[in-house]
């Protein structure tokens, strides 16, 4: 099976960890990227313009005639350069901003001229109109998995006796909304002594199970999300989240101990200095292997398979 690739930035790790599984699978494939520079891997499009999109609809047309079996529009901006190419069968991800955000019109309407829409959760397939697969991003339990606290706290040089939170986001994103992290942490501050927030960002990824295994909790106040993987890996390390409703965390956190969905900020503030002083892991491994790395892969090439036999 041979898949054309349509993504804002080749160099996600979550669109990578896709590419490099289904590689194993016998899918080879051909990655056409927008021009313009990008800088987040949820597809955010601030560094993008109108003309870098219209820049991209020749080379997509072109590929288009090549021998390919299907093209995969991984993210909605991508999705009418899909549509328009007239010789493809179509699979349109969506991964959260580009239904939920100022451009959801533009995916909600290219999706009913896809052959399969994928979405991150079922919040998202609310969304839609039309039939669509939850597939979302998986996690790699090999690299996300327990490991000492302590160890990894020497590793990280932070205080063996404090209470440590991570909030895992580039400050200035606005939908991460980590002025309201920031508050939530300093009234934690008023019940609890020793509390740290830390925004580890520019950090290797291969790095981030050491920050996960170092924690106290995961901490998210997202305005909206798709399936935050940071969640998902922070459930394969057994750490705590506590997180605002968004995207299908509610989902992923059904049944996990020392975790909490809240609404507002007292619940956030009391969710979080339960866990804190509770100072115990949560069971959270066992719920995310429902979503590993392989289980979503697979399910992701069953939808291609399906769509080329029903052409």
């Amino acid at each position: 099976m041979r898949v054309l690739n349509l993504v804002p930035n080749a160099q996600s790790r979550f669109f990578k960890q896709q590419v490099d599984v289904l590689a194993d699978r016998g899918v080879s494939e051909t990655t056409l990227t927008v021009p313009g520079r990008r800088e987040y891997d949820d597809g955010d499009t601030t560094a993008r313009t109108p003309l870098d999109y219209a820049r991209f609809v020749p080379s997509v047309l072109k590929h288009s005639f090549g021998d390919y079996d299907l093209v995969h529009a991984n993210y909605g901006l991508t999705a009418p350069h899909a549509v328009v190419q007239p010789n493809l069968p179509v699979v349109l991800s969506l991964w959260g901003t580009d239904l939920m955000g100022e451009y959801g019109w533009v995916s909600k309407l290219c999706a009913r001229f896809a052959d399969a829409v994928v979405v991150m959760s079922p919040a998202m397939a609310a969304e839609l109109d039309g039939d669509c697969r939850v597939i979302p991003h998986g996690v790699n339990l090999d690299r996300f998995r327990p490991e000492p606290q302590a160890a990894a706290r020497a590793a990280l040089d932070w205080d063996a006796d404090a209470r440590h939170v991570l909030f895992p986001y580039p400050r200035e994103r606005t939908v991460k909304d980590y002025p309201r992290a920031d508050q939530v942490v300093d009234r934690v501050r008023d019940r609890i002594d020793d509390v740290a927030l830390h925004t580890p960002t520019g950090v290797p990824h291969e790095e981030m199970p050491t920050y996960m295994n170092a924690a106290d909790a995961l901490l998210v106040t997202s305005r909206r999300e798709g399936s935050p993987n940071a969640v998902k890996e922070a459930l394969a390390c057994n750490l705590p989240v506590v997180s605002t409703d968004v995207g299908d965390v509610a989902t992923r956190l059904d049944g996990v101990t020392h975790s909490r969905v809240c609404e507002t900020d007292g619940e956030l503030v009391d969710a979080l200095a339960t866990v804190l002083r509770a100072g115990e892991r949560s069971n959270g491994r066992e719920a995310a292997r429902e979503v590993s790395v392989e289980r979503t892969s697979q399910r992701l090439h069953d939808c291609y398979r399906d769509v080329l036999a029903g052409r």
